[in-house]
């Protein structure tokens, strides 16, 4: 039962062809950052303090344009376009799990 399920498991998060051309898609070309950044775990607290600072919480490219109290533009955040996006934001997650778990620091700083 493990092995079916461990088989599924490869042959949705392998990279696959598309079966147009033979060429890898864009998401599977990225895969083996992606599972870099999965594999990443933090065992230091300098590391895990350095993470929380470069990967902001929020999207930093999302505005409201104003101008006389009125809202002429909005930007949506962009972040979500980004293909890493959520391997990203778990890095982050984990780094401050640790730091609050492990390290028992006060993380209300980085959020």
């Amino acid at each position: 039962m493990l092995k079916l399920v461990l088989d599924q498991i490869n042959r949705t998060h392998l990279p696959t062809r598309n079966s147009l051309n033979g060429v890898l898609l864009f998401s599977d070309r990225l895969y083996p950052i992606r599972r870099g950044l999965n594999r990443i775990e933090i065992h230091d607290r300098a590391v895990a303090h350095l993470i929380c600072r470069l990967i902001p919480m929020q999207c930093p490219f999302e505005r409201e344009i104003r101008l006389f109290g009125y809202t002429l533009l909005q930007i949506p955040p962009l972040c979500k376009l980004n293909p890493l996006y959520e391997e990203v934001v778990s890095l982050r997650w984990r780094a401050l799990c640790y730091l609050a778990d492990e390290c028992g620091e006060d993380v209300r700083c980085y959020c």
